[in-house]
């Protein structure tokens, strides 16, 4: 009664999805149960003329999949764009954004024994933030009636995420990175010999079929004491089964930032590690990385695919990480 919430349901399932269609009946059904029919509501109908009003009407954008089931989370990103904050599940894009500051994350429990355990692990972890965390923010008013702290962290989020969630971002990034460099490889090719072109899907082919045995087998560091300081500089030295492709077919990185829990790493730097063996020994690749700030520190070695014709190290969507 004191800080009441009210959930806003809307979308379409596409025509062919049975389950989907189960699962929006099962809520319209539940929202008009006594107890809770002032506080769900479902609006059929989604169109863009509704979008228009949800987007700038909306407080909190919640966005609950299975992890890593998330697309990319397009909608959370316009939520942002329009001021609102988001409560996700750390998939798609706000595992990439999320700060702490632009809204809140419910914690994953894919690791749970089965699906009902996990659904009611992430299902009270979010029940919780909304009732702790959430609620009182938005309800914490100054004498002018203004949530001061919900207001700071939607500006928050406008400053830090417009620029990189804008349509001018994503078509300038896809005209540097691709377009230009796509146009710039054909002027390379002859028009009458598109060998070049023939020699990059037979390496693609074998690259794949060969990536299931590239793994990093081993990972040996040093050069910092106990008790690292800033200056020092990590060296570090891994050992990769190439499952049979040449050491030039593989760019071997560190990958480094600041650790935090559960293994994860914020404000991530990569840089190449070079090989170091002899011909006929196990294939290593050394390098070194300076420790430029105090804190916390993590690293992980990561193998993607290499060849100056690939558009990205990406393409391929084929990655081997030091586990």
């Amino acid at each position: 009664p004191e800080r009441p919430i009210q959930l806003v349901i809307a979308g379409k399932s596409h025509p062919a999805d049975d389950e989907g269609k189960r699962l929006i009946q099962k809520l319209v059904e539940f929202s008009m149960e006594p107890e809770v029919r002032k506080r769900i509501v479902f609006l059929p109908n989604y169109d863009i003329g509704m979008a228009k009003l949800l987007y700038p009407g909306t407080d909190i954008w919640l966005n609950n999949p299975l992890r890593p089931l998330e697309a990319c989370g397009t909608s959370g990103m316009k939520a942002a764009l329009n001021g609102s904050l988001n409560l996700s599940i750390l998939d798609g894009w706000w595992a990439e954004f999320y700060d702490e500051d632009n809204g809140w994350a419910i914690p994953s429990a894919d690791s749970a024994g089965d699906g009902a355990e996990r659904d009611k692990l992430e299902a009270d972890s979010m029940y919780d933030l909304i009732e702790h965390q959430i609620a009182p923010r938005f309800y914490e008013r100054g004498a002018d009636g203004v949530p001061k702290r919900w207001v700071d962290s939607i500006r928050h989020t406008l400053a830090t995420l417009s620029p990189a969630l804008s349509a001018d971002r994503m078509v300038k990034e896809y005209v540097e990175r691709l377009y230009i460099p796509a146009a710039a490889a054909e002027h390379t090719i002859s028009a009458s010999s598109w060998q070049p072109a023939r020699d990059l899907a037979a390496w693609k082919a074998r690259v794949t079929a060969a990536w299931p045995n590239v793994h990093v087998t081993h990972v040996e560091s040093g050069g910092v004491d106990a008790v690292p300081q800033v200056g020092d500089d990590l060296h570090l030295r891994a050992t990769i089964d190439t499952g049979g492709l040449a050491p030039d077919d593989l760019a071997v990185e560190v990958v480094y930032g600041r650790a935090r829990d559960g293994d994860l790493l914020e404000d991530v730097q990569h840089a190449p590690l070079t090989l170091a063996s002899e011909p006929g020994a196990p294939v290593t690749f050394a390098g070194t990385v300076p420790l430029a700030r105090a804190g916390s520190f993590g690293y992980t070695v990561r193998v993607v695919p290499q060849n100056p014709l690939l558009a990205s190290p990406a393409e391929l969507g084929l990655v081997a990480v030091a586990e």
